[in-house]
């Protein structure tokens, strides 16, 4: 899964892309957890944000 994150629209695509790809729950937050790291070391707080709601969003869905 290509991971893009330059702008906000860019993170809520990739976070919207995630949620509906056929992969296991881990993998998603996995994904998302990466996007979520790589956006802060670059300072890129509100994507990394977006990143963050992306996988409490998949948590509540698969309820864990």
């Amino acid at each position: 899964v290509g991971i893009k994150y330059a702008t906000p629209a860019d993170a809520r695509a990739t976070v919207a892309k995630v949620k509906r790809i056929n992969k296991p729950y881990a993998r998603k937050i996995q994904i998302l957890t990466v996007m979520e790291q790589r956006a802060k070391v670059q300072g890129k707080n509100k994507q990394a944000s977006i990143a963050k709601k992306g996988k409490e969003a998949i948590r509540r869905k698969e309820g864990k």
